[in-house]
């Protein structure tokens, strides 16, 4: 064999290994079949629609390329639907984490009925979107709602064009407050208490403990629950959907841009221009969600 040359062995792939790799595709192929249907298809697709003039029922498509994102960016009734739904984004994402990590750091503690509450303020996840819409119509009617009953005010919660989209936000916080907990709670479990066993021998008082112990080391999760709530923050629907009637004077201080992108596809047949506010909403979260990540390098401990 001549210096410097290499020996090149093939080793044959046993019966065995042939089984464990087509056992590992079956196994990850419903998965990504699921993948491809449910998410990777649609989204081309819908950046496909984009460039397209649809008719009614999708028939006639006729391409004219970016004219719909010309009309998008120059739509007032677009930007005012982006603006409502940062004002909504801007209420739910920062309450619902904070009055979320609060009762998680108080239902962490060893007390009486602790399950109990946990299961309490976990119950609004599993409430129908439906029934939730309906008691807070209640909750918020001007005439016979409760708050107004015990306020002692005549305040128009959901038709008031200034206060509505923000009062759609409190439902938000609401539903939302108990997943977040639930997230958090699983995280202060992992926190070791040897950290808290010697800060009190050090006399640390449990603000001190919370703001240089609990959130530092929590600060994964919290970044985890602040991104996920952005992003569904920004697709609202359904509340808006359930709540705000097609007459109430405040629904263009309220809809959201999935809400207009709803009545552009399913109302007015106008697929096209719908596919194009949902790219130009994926644009915007993905801006977002970029900005986040290189942000958590400054506030974000993983060790």
């Amino acid at each position: 064999m001549a210096k410097g040359t290499e020996l090149k062995i093939k080793r044959k792939i046993t019966s065995r290994e042939k089984n464990e790799f087509l056992w590992g595709w079956a196994f990850i192929l419903p998965t990504m079949i699921g993948l491809i249907v449910l998410n990777i298809y649609p989204i081309i697709k819908t950046i496909y629609e984009s460039f397209f003039k649809t008719g009614d029922f999708g028939k006639g498509n006729i391409f004219i390329g970016l004219a719909n994102y010309q009309r998008v960016l120059t739509d007032p009734e677009v930007w005012q639907s982006l603006l409502n739904t940062f004002k909504y984004a801007i209420v739910e994402v920062p309450f619902s984490i904070i009055i979320a990590l609060v009762l998680a750091v108080l239902l962490n503690r060893k007390m009486k009925g602790r399950a109990a509450y946990r299961t309490i303020f976990f119950l609004p996840m599993v409430a129908a979107p439906a029934a939730i819409a309906m008691v807070w119509r209640w909750l918020f009617n001007s005439e016979f709602g409760l708050l107004n009953n015990v306020f002692g005010t005549s305040i128009n919660w959901i038709s008031n064009p200034n206060i509505a989209v923000y009062s759609i936000g409190v439902i938000g916080v609401w539903s939302i407050i108990g997943y977040n907990m639930v997230l958090f709670l699983s995280g202060l479990q992992e926190i070791p208490k040897d950290y808290y066993e010697a800060s009190n021998i050090d006399g640390a008082s449990g603000i001190y403990q919370f703001f240089h112990i609990t959130v530092p080391l929590l600060s994964p999760t919290i970044f985890f629950v602040t991104v996920t709530r952005v992003i569904g923050a920004l697709q609202v629907f359904d509340l808006i959907f359930m709540v705000m009637d097609r007459n109430n004077p405040a629904l263009s201080k309220t809809q959201s841009l999935v809400y207009l992108f709803y009545q552009y596809s399913f109302v007015q047949n106008n697929k096209g221009l719908g596919s194009t506010i949902v790219v130009v909403l994926l644009a915007i979260i993905m801006i977002i969600t970029v900005f986040q990540m290189k942000a958590q390098k400054k506030w974000v401990y993983y060790n």
